[in-house]
């Protein structure tokens, strides 16, 4: 399976990449079998959202490259904007 940016993209026209962005915070709750990771990126006001079988040394102040898609979550009922995050690395 790939998971090169343009095999994904070509999937997914809805998929976006975007290369060095800047990691303000980076939280890892563990959410049953999973770790759930979200990161806040410097210029958005959106959380990036990605699960993970366990955690990471944190991304906070670190440029990463990302593959994402945006989707809705409810949260006590309110619709809320996401970006799912389907590749994360390190620039």
């Amino acid at each position: 399976m790939k998971t090169d940016p343009k095999s994904l993209l070509q999937k997914n026209e809805a998929m976006v990449h975007s290369d060095a962005l800047k990691v303000k915070s980076h939280v890892q709750r563990n959410d049953e079998d999973w770790v759930q990771h979200t990161l806040m990126i410097e210029g958005y006001d959106v959380p990036f959202r990605f699960r993970r079988k366990g955690k990471y040394r944190t991304l906070r102040g670190a440029r990463v490259n990302l593959t994402y898609y945006p989707a809705e979550e409810n949260v006590a009922g309110i619709p809320m904007e996401i970006m799912k995050v389907v590749r994360v690395k390190r620039s």
